[in-house]
């Protein structure tokens, strides 16, 4: 998710001046920005499965049992924003025999999407579906956390971006300086803790599956130009 936002009154307020006072003055481009770690607050779980024979009805009534199963378990924990769930893809096709090309058979796959901030919940959701298998398993940044870290650190990337302006004005000889257009944008970075296709079973009772959420560098950067006046 990127925020974009562009001061255009103060460009138009800028020009109008230089106009009125004659030639344009100088103009410096620059950047600053500032960032924060922040604790991914969201845990996401897919499970998923395939079935395959003869007959295509058998195989989609077969995948419809595991997910209609599934939902079923996962439903009873089921809270907005604490444990969301849906269902993911649903595929059926036609398998051939790679020597003749003739119908042989049909596969299919279901898949059945987890997630929320409950994340001791959700992990322990994995002992309990066991007509799927867990596909991937990833942290993600709430909406909500990213706001906020967004929110606490975009005076200081502005603070940065105008002590900039000053010591770059001072440094060529000019006494002040004007805002000119400048763009204010946000990003998140760092690698998500991802776990690769898996094929665990509950056989293991209740135990929950490990997770371990790691953090997200979330970054405002400010970028623009100032006019320099003596």
């Amino acid at each position: 998710m990127r925020a974009v936002l562009v001061l255009s009154t103060l460009a138009l307020t800028i020009s109008a001046h230089a106009a009125n006072d004659g030639p344009p003055r100088e103009r410096l481009s620059l950047s600053a920005s500032a960032s924060a770690e922040v604790t991914r607050d969201v845990l996401g779980i897919a499970f998923s499965t395939t079935r395959e024979g003869a007959d295509a009805a058998g195989v989609q009534t077969a995948l419809k049992q595991a997910l209609d199963a599934a939902l079923a378990e996962a439903r009873k924990v089921a809270k907005p924003g604490q444990v969301d769930v849906q269902t993911g893809s649903f595929s059926l096709y036609p398998r051939h025999d790679p020597k003749t090309g003739k119908l042989s058979g049909w596969q299919g796959s279901a898949e059945l999407l987890v997630e929320g901030r409950d994340a001791a919940t959700i992990a322990q959701l994995t002992s309990r579906i066991n007509t799927l298998t867990i596909a991937r398993v990833g942290y993600s940044l709430s909406r909500e956390a990213r706001e906020k870290a967004e929110g606490d650190i975009t005076a200081q990337a502005i603070s940065r971006y105008r002590a900039k302006a000053a010591d770059y004005a001072r440094q060529f000889g000019y006494g002040s300086y004007v805002v000119g257009e400048v763009s204010i944008n946000s990003d998140e970075a760092g690698p998500r803790p991802v776990m690769g296709i898996m094929r665990m079973k509950a056989e293991a009772g209740d135990m929950a599956l490990p997770t371990e959420a790691g953090k997200a560098t979330v970054t405002v950067n400010v970028s623009g130009s100032v006019q320099l006046t003596k």
